[in-house]
């Protein structure tokens, strides 16, 4: 059975960390048209943040803050409570999507403190995960979750 489309937003905002915040504030009110628990709401903020987080500190890695690019996130809801939100950059990309979804897997410099543990923590709080990306293009994450709700709890 093809699920229905019952809403959608698309929202873009500079690469820059206190947008984070934004970020993880907007997937939280979209969901809340399914009536989400506060453990449901918890859990896609955490996975917003993580993929929000990759995307400007490492999507847009050495460029300088008057330059850096834009973060795209689109969110959709259907009709069986599933909520699929796309996180995207313009940014230099994923060489090895599979060694960068190993945890403790990082670029960061060593002088940083980056755990490598975003896509793991993604994967926790999600049903499912993809990440497509290009070199010199940018990458996009795909989260998907189900959405039980109190009703369904």
């Amino acid at each position: 059975m093809k699920k229905i489309l019952i809403n959608e937003c698309k929202i873009r905002f500079r690469a820059i960390s206190r947008n984070e915040s934004f970020s993880r504030s907007a997937a939280a009110a979209f969901a809340m048209q399914c009536d989400p628990t506060a453990s449901e709401i918890a859990e896609i903020k955490t996975a917003v943040s993580e993929a929000v987080t990759n995307a400007i500190v490492h999507g847009y890695r050495n460029v300088d803050g008057d330059r850096r690019g834009e973060v795209e996130m689109i969110m959709r809801l259907y009709d069986d409570k599933s909520l699929y939100i796309q996180i995207k950059d313009k940014g230099i990309g994923i060489e090895d999507v599979e060694a960068a979804m190993q945890p403790t897997f990082t670029t960061a410099p060593a002088d940083e403190e980056r755990s490598g543990l975003g896509f793991t923590v993604m994967e926790s709080f999600t049903d499912k995960v993809r990440v497509r990306s290009v070199v010199g293009r940018g990458t996009t994450v795909t989260l998907e979750k189900k959405l039980g709700g109190k009703s369904g709890a």
